[in-house]
């Protein structure tokens, strides 16, 4: 089953169940799925629609931030539900450890030897990370790696 299969399943069976916010959080991601294919006429695969799911999940928090700081704690609480559910969706985030082995693997595999070729090994490693870890957190890896 693909994740897209998954997620129209899961719109099912919360229609059926009453569950408004679950509801309410998936048509709002099948929507930017259905988008994403319009745009780009294709159809999307698992890992598109992972990258959609980041997208979602990255606009959650920064609206988590600015909701708490304007004060809006009730808006903030519907963000952070959305945020638990879109997050059901992702795959088990990479330890530390983990990253650090990618991060070492991609950059013996590109031959990397200095911050300069930091983009070679950030565009191998994000067809295989893609979420599993946040870019942010490969990006500074990647970084520290290089720099030594």
């Amino acid at each position: 089953m693909t994740l897209r299969e998954k997620i129209n399943d899961d719109v099912k069976s919360a229609m059926r169940s009453g569950d408004t916010a679950r509801r309410d959080t998936i048509r709002l991601l099948l929507a930017a799925l259905k988008q994403r294919e319009v745009d780009e006429r294709k159809t999307l695969s698992d890992a598109d629609v992972l990258g959609v799911i980041e997208k979602m999940i990255k606009q959650r928090r920064d609206s988590i931030s600015q909701f708490e700081q304007g004060g809006r704690q009730d808006l903030a609480d519907k963000e952070k539900q959305e945020l638990a559910l879109l997050q059901d969706y992702m795959p088990q985030a990479m330890g530390e450890d983990e990253l650090a082995a990618a991060v070492s693997a991609a950059v013996a595999e590109t031959g990397a030897s200095g911050p300069a070729d930091m983009g070679k090994v950030m565009a191998v490693l994000k067809s295989k990370l893609a979420g599993r870890a946040d870019m942010s957190r490969v990006s500074a890896a990647v970084k520290a790696q290089l720099t030594r």
